[in-house]
């Protein structure tokens, strides 16, 4: 794609609206038009994301319209008669362009169903087979800066679309121009039956949902008067459904940090609006000090993350990584669960995690008797198993059985701040994640200790595990070169030592090749992807590109708490990457 020559098309062409025309003709800085122009804004795996603006490589009603269109023209081939449910968050241009999508969707018959305000992703998800839909849209760009906003598409199960749907539907999109769009007007939608508003019905059957969760109702009902929570939305969609949630379980003393209460795609209180940002826990932490609160919570825009700060024994406020979060809640799920008689004696439970998730999963799952699964780092891969394992038992009469793959879906959480404890959505739900945590809370209360004695329980049960996660943004073309130039110098000379711990192993998935430091190589079996993966003397750390943002992320984890010990890896990691 020549840049200069898109950029005058966009400029004079009859398909582009003068407003779009306008704010590409005040343009003065050449390295932002060769920015906007130099590529198509990639509709991959699970949708696009991108900066909002004019342009082949920004978000705007062109790229979305796009998007849709070929998406269209995917479900219109697999079915006739279909529908699609969308959502949106409270980014900048999200209404804008969900709206848009219901009336493309109608212009080519496929009726849309579009929620009525802004709702958080996971119940889009629930919302897909609540109504029996083809497909989803949530218009959202999650945890990513105020610049950004995205778009994915999920699938007839709820969850993201993975192979053969994604890859099916990007061709689809590829043949689209930005003339091909096909609209027609929200009146003509509504009249036709093709555009079909919803709201409290649908929040009604996944708060239902979600409280089906719970798992010590008479916790709550002894501490929930005094248990004091502190939490923020981050000017996202979390307002409302955690409230509800909340104040529905029986937890009274609930002050939502009054700066940030108010949905606004501009975040004018961070600078980063993503939950594993503790500068994001600023004015959370301050009217937390105030209150005297046991719980701080966090959710990001799009409510799949939760983060995390506990009073502890000191009066203090204790930070839960995303790792610790989940193995925390999933401590609790499980061990109430077996409590109850609530888990599969069978051996047919599954705890499913990512490969850059904390290794505590391992120790865990085989105390409840569940078989792990690791996948490729993303959510998507967590709800695609727990629809894999659906269809296996189907084929199987029904029955659950660990060695036809048909297992029983106990819990999965991954390290970026985000769980699932039920199959009612297939994708991270920090709404729900709250509610537990909460839960967990009180529960705990009644044995008289707090969450982070707890979390130093589960490391003396499980043996000490501590992950850290470190990244490097990069902008426009010449970030993407050195990235893709790290990975390739580390793919062709692999480090033999990290922080003076020896590199037993190297698995590469792009190439899908395990090779061990004395040159024997398996295959691996989780899908290819851009991730290097050391096998370390006492660890393990890891390196991808990210898939939603211009970064570079190396995760590192060890059986120590010694900071000289990551230093010396995280060190290593970059000066071998040259980063």
């Amino acid at each position: 794609m020549d840049a200069w020559e898109e950029y005058r098309r966009w400029c004079t062409g009859d398909g582009f609206d003068e407003e779009t025309k306008q704010e590409l003709a005040a343009l003065t800085d050449e390295k932002e038009i060769a920015d906007r122009f130099y590529k198509e804004l990639t509709f991959g795996t699970g949708g696009l994301r991108g900066m909002i603006g004019a342009g082949t490589n920004r978000m705007n009603r062109y790229t979305v319209g796009r998007a849709t269109q070929g998406l269209a023209d995917y479900i219109n081939g697999q079915t006739k008669g279909g529908s699609v449910v969308i959502a949106y968050d409270s980014r900048r241009m999200s209404a804008e362009f969900a709206l848009d999508s219901a009336c493309i969707l109608a212009a080519n018959n496929i009726r849309a169903y579009l929620f009525d305000a802004l709702r958080p992703t996971p119940e889009l998800s629930f919302a897909v087979r609540f109504c029996h839909a083809t497909a989803g849209i949530v218009i959202t760009a999650s945890h990513n800066p105020p610049a950004y906003n995205g778009y994915k598409v999920y699938w007839s199960d709820g969850g993201q679309i993975v192979p053969p749907h994604d890859k099916n539907i990007i061709a689809c999109v590829e043949k689209i121009g930005y003339g091909d769009v096909r609209r027609i007007a929200k009146e003509e939608a509504i009249a036709r039956g093709l555009l079909v508003m919803i709201g409290e019905e649908t929040d009604r059957a996944y708060l239902d949902a979600v409280k089906a969760l719970s798992l010590s109702p008479e916790a709550v009902r002894a501490q929930g008067k005094k248990l004091k929570i502190v939490y923020t939305p981050l000017h996202g969609t979390g307002n409302l459904p955690v409230r509800r949630i909340l104040a529905e379980m029986g937890f009274e003393n609930v002050f939502v940090v009054p700066e940030q209460a108010l949905p606004d795609g501009n975040f004018p209180t961070v600078a980063y609006p993503n939950p594993e940002d503790k500068k994001a826990f600023a004015l959370a932490l301050a009217l937390a000090e105030r209150e005297g609160a046991d719980l701080v919570l966090a959710t990001d825009p799009d409510a799949d993350r939760l983060g995390v700060y506990a009073k502890d024994k000191t009066g203090g406020y204790f930070c839960f990584t995303g790792n610790m979060s989940g193995i925390l809640i999933a401590e609790y799920v499980l061990s109430r669960r077996k409590e109850k008689g609530l888990l599969p004696a069978d051996g047919s439970g599954a705890l499913v995690t990512t490969i850059v998730s904390t290794k505590l999963a391992r120790p865990l799952a085989e105390e409840y008797g569940l078989t792990l699964i690791e996948t490729l780092t993303g959510f998507k891969y967590i709800g695609e198993q727990i629809h894999m394992s659906e269809l296996a038992a189907i084929a199987n009469g029904g029955r659950r059985d660990a060695r036809m793959g048909a297992y029983t879906y106990e819990f999965g959480f991954e390290e970026s701040y985000g769980c699932l404890a039920g199959t009612y959505a297939r994708d991270k739900d920090a709404v729900a994640a709250v509610m537990l945590l909460a839960e967990a809370a009180a529960y705990y209360a009644e044995l008289g200790i707090t969450l982070s004695e707890q979390m130093e329980s589960i490391y003396r049960k499980y043996g000490y595990q501590r992950e850290e996660l470190y990244s490097e943004t990069v902008q426009g073309m010449d970030g993407l070169k050195k990235i893709a130039s790290a990975m390739q110098r580390m793919r062709k000379e692999p480090p033999k030592t990290l922080g003076g711990k020896k590199v037993l192993a190297v698995r590469d998935y792009l190439t899908s090749v395990r090779r061990a430091a004395d040159g024997k190589e398996e295959a691996l079996r989780l899908p290819k992807s851009d991730v290097l993966y050391f096998e370390l003397e006492g660890g393990w750390c890891c390196v991808r590109p990210s898939g939603t943002e211009p970064k570079i992320k190396f995760y590192i984890g060890l059986g120590e708490r010694e900071e000289e010990a990551f230093s010396a890896v995280r060190r290593d990691l970059l000066a071998v990457s040259a980063f």
